[in-house]
């Protein structure tokens, strides 16, 4: 899936340059309020802003000192010129009085970066401890969350608010902040030094303002149309990319190779016609800003060469005013771009801050109890639960299981199965009734201790990237290198394991695809048996092997099961024969329960379910 970039796209490929134009980005909602709880991030940095600030009013002002002493010694080396082609006696260039300008040049030159340099390394600072801060706010946050949360949101937009937007405030507060700081600093400073020199220069290069302005709008309306047709196309081209690239062998089942050829043909065709456009308008605006400003520059030469002649200023005067006009232009068109980059910053905070005002799961009490030797002694009395308001998926659900029996939970899909694993484990909370383990209410309970009673093998095994040693020890922290192989062995696991390369030590990659789906279910089962569970929970986890694979996952199953309480969401009947209970679900509802035999007996819905799967079987048999 392609990932919207949240920050607009900068006209003319120059970005933050003297040039550069930042399209309007994504706005925020409250720009205020946003702005205000970001800066409570920045507070307990207010020294050290402080003194950013300080650093930057000390770099900018030696910069901007630099053209007018320059233009000092320029006025010397033209008046030693004037003189000698006069023919003055003894007339001569006063070098002396030049070096010793060099020097202090030099000097500011060597100031100015120092405290550049400054403002950079504490900017740096701050920004990163700001976003550190904000980082684990956010982690600790999505730690918080119920799972209704992750259940309503594509994951990656949670992704992208995460690590996208967060990045966005990073590299604003580290490089559009300082520029912002300089630029508005060297616009005062610039327009305090060319004031100094001429009144009426100064007035020639601000009436160049409104014309620049005018030009980068109109570029500016005419290109962001094209722009946003280029990101609407990239995001289809990239979007083709990804799903033809994961479903590239069943492209090739199909031989639609040409087909989505042709496709990717089309898709890029219209990306090339919008990027071209964009492109090519918004490159239009270097050339008219070039244009605009060189009248200004011959506007202020001419009149700097006429208030020369006039004795009103010195030729030295005029080069300064010239470095000042284009020191001027360039902040101008930095805080425009900075302006839009803060705006979709602020817009991208308030992405983050949306995440941070989400309702929690509700907190354990302050006494919450709990179960120091659990017996897997499971109740629901009278439950209720619906996941949107006023609309009840379980109306009335009663359920009695004992220490140490199986129950087999089965239903078509949809029926509500997964839901009462959810309600037992406190992933959602019930509207009305009550769930009990050992005589206790789930909710009078510690919820972390809860969820550790509850050991969990589902259909789709999850993995991480890391060695087999840490996939199993995952199930229990601190586990000795003994329990993680006896855990292995239990499973019937160890002996594949050692088959490998590099044993416990193999490091499985990306969706661990260097081992088989009965491999991975194998190492899931060794990861429950070394939490040592009172209570277990299996999404059946053999419908995807061959029999031989099913047959030593179902024998790992039973040697984890034994003893525990065990839930086992059933797909396939022929597995649940021997449970003591079997729970029949339909519209959120245990519709009938009782053993494999009871069931058959009632001729119901399970008689149905059953027979229809085992037909064929029964036939042949």
């Amino acid at each position: 899936m392609s990932r919207e970039s949240n920050q607009a796209p900068r006209i003319g490929g120059f970005p933050g340059g003297r040039f550069g134009m930042m399209m309007p980005g994504q706005k925020a909602k409250d720009f205020k309020g946003t702005l205000k709880r970001l800066l409570i991030y920045l507070k307990p940095y207010k020294l050290r802003l402080l003194t950013v600030l300080f650093a930057a009013i000390v770099s900018v002002v030696f910069s901007i000192v630099s053209p007018k002493i320059m233009g000092k010694a320029t006025t010397k080396l033209f008046e030693g010129m004037v003189l000698k082609l006069k023919g003055v006696p003894g007339a001569q260039i006063d070098f002396d009085y030049i070096g010793k300008i060099i020097i202090w040049l030099i000097v500011l030159y060597v100031i100015s970066s120092l405290f550049s340099f400054i403002q950079q390394y504490v900017m740096a600072g701050v920004a990163q401890k700001t976003v550190y801060q904000l980082r684990k706010d956010v982690y600790e946050k999505l730690s918080r969350l119920p799972l209704k949360y992750f259940d309503e949101r594509q994951h990656g937009e949670i992704l992208s608010r995460v690590i996208n937007d967060v990045d966005n405030i990073s590299t604003t507060l580290q490089q559009s902040l300082t520029q912002l700081i300089t630029a508005i600093v060297t616009i005062i400073g610039g327009i305090i030094m060319m004031l100094t020199i001429s009144p009426l220069m100064t007035l020639i290069v601000v009436l160049t303002i409104p014309l620049s302005i005018l030009v980068t709008s109109m570029v500016a309306s005419r290109s962001q149309k094209h722009f946003i047709g280029q990101q609407r196309s990239l995001g289809e081209v990239n979007g083709h990319v990804e799903e033809m690239y994961t479903g590239h062998q069943i492209v090739k089942a199909f031989g639609r190779e040409e087909k989505t050829i042709r496709q990717f043909e089309q898709l890029n065709d219209k990306l090339y016609e919008s990027g071209w456009k964009a492109q090519f308008i918004s490159g239009i605006m270097m050339p008219l800003m070039f244009f605009v400003n060189n009248v200004g520059y011959m506007f202020v030469s001419v009149v700097g060469g006429i208030l020369v002649l006039k004795n009103r200023i010195e030729v030295g005067d005029v080069q300064a005013f010239i470095q000042y006009s284009r020191q001027f232009s360039q902040p101008i068109a930095q805080t425009a771009n900075i302006a839009n980059i803060i705006q979709s910053t602020i817009a991208s905070a308030e992405r983050v801050f949306e995440i941070l005002d989400e309702e929690e799961e509700i907190r354990d009490a302050e006494n919450a109890k709990v179960i120091t030797q659990p017996r897997g002694e499971v109740s629901f009395q009278h439950v209720q639960f619906g996941y949107k308001e006023n609309e009840l998926l379980i109306k009335d659900m009663n359920i009695d299981v004992k220490p140490g029996q199986m129950v087999a939970i089965v239903g078509p899909t949809g029926a509500g199965k997964t839901t009462l694993i959810n309600l037992l484990m406190r992933f959602y909370e019930i509207g009305n009734g009550k769930i009990t383990i050992d005589g206790v209410d789930i909710c009078d309970l510690k919820r972390d201790h809860l969820r550790k009673i509850f050991g969990m093998v589902l259909q789709d095994t999850w993995l991480f990237n890391g060695t087999i040693r840490e996939n199993i020890a995952y199930g229990r922290e601190n586990a000795t290198e003994e329990e993680v192989i006896q855990a292995a062995k239990a499973a019937y696991a160890d002996h594949f394991i050692r088959v490998l390369p590099d044993g416990y030590d193999t490091i499985l990659n990306e969706e661990a695809s260097n081992i088989s789906q009965g491999q991975k279910q194998l190492l899931t089962i060794a990861r429950a048996i070394l939490a040592n569970p009172s209570i277990l929970i299996l999404d059946e986890a053999t419908s995807s092997v061959d029999t031989r694979t099913e047959a030593a996952i179902q024998k790992a199953m039973n040697t984890l099961m034994k003893g525990r309480t065990s839930f086992v969401i059933a797909h396939r009947l022929s597995t649940i024969r021997d449970a003591d209970l079997i729970l029949v679900m339909n519209h959120g509802n245990v519709i009938e329960q009782g053993t494999h035999q009871e069931l058959l007996e009632k001729g119901g819905f399970y008689s149905e379910l059953y027979y229809s799967q085992f037909a064929s079987q029964q036939k042949t048999g």
